[in-house]
């Protein structure tokens, strides 16, 4: 077994992620308080071809050097826009004909591995702040909480591990062709 150089990994370059079919998740981050969970986010984004990532509230934007210290470019090649309020940009992509997932532990939360995925439905995946979670404006107007299940003594994952661990579902069960 011999490790892969970058040359010979095959990766298309911005302009070709650009115009590359994408999985049709949009990510929105509610109040994420670190500039390394954003960056984190791109980076996983890029990774599984998101449509977009939404920022909003308190929620960095690039350009800015923490952001880019995890990013490793990302922003470049994944679509992304701001929102001042959540619930605005949930409303917006409601109305797109997105189904709003929130990604939260609530009383009716469907633990990941049990979510059907339909093959061409538009999602938004909610992330939230690193302590309060999804907002609970935006909770209410979710069509449904999806939850990683866990079994240790926490109660919660880094928002960007969370993030990974659901977009490589998605990316899984609904993969475009490379």
């Amino acid at each position: 077994m011999q490790k892969l150089k970058l040359e010979e990994l095959g990766r298309i370059t911005v302009d070709q992620f650009k115009d590359a079919e994408k999985l049709p998740v949009v990510i929105l981050l509610d109040n994420v308080r670190s500039l390394h969970n954003v960056g984190s986010a791109f980076r996983t984004a890029d990774a599984f071809r998101a449509e977009k990532i939404f920022l909003t509230g308190i929620t960095g934007t690039p350009p800015h050097r923490e952001i880019h210290k995890t990013a490793l470019g990302a922003t470049e090649s994944v679509a992304w826009e701001y929102a001042e309020q959540p619930v605005a940009a949930v409303r917006l992509l409601k109305k797109q004909g997105y189904k709003i997932l929130v990604v939260e532990q609530t009383d009716q939360s469907l633990p990941l591995h049990q979510l059907t995925i339909a093959q061409h439905e538009n999602v938004c995946l909610v992330f939230g702040n690193e302590i309060h979670g999804v907002s609970e404006e935006v909770i209410a107007l979710a069509d449904a909480a999806i939850e990683i299940p866990q079994s240790g003594t926490k109660h919660s994952l880094n928002v960007s591990v969370c993030l990974g661990i659901v977009m490589w579902e998605f990316f899984r069960k609904i993969s475009i062709p490379a």
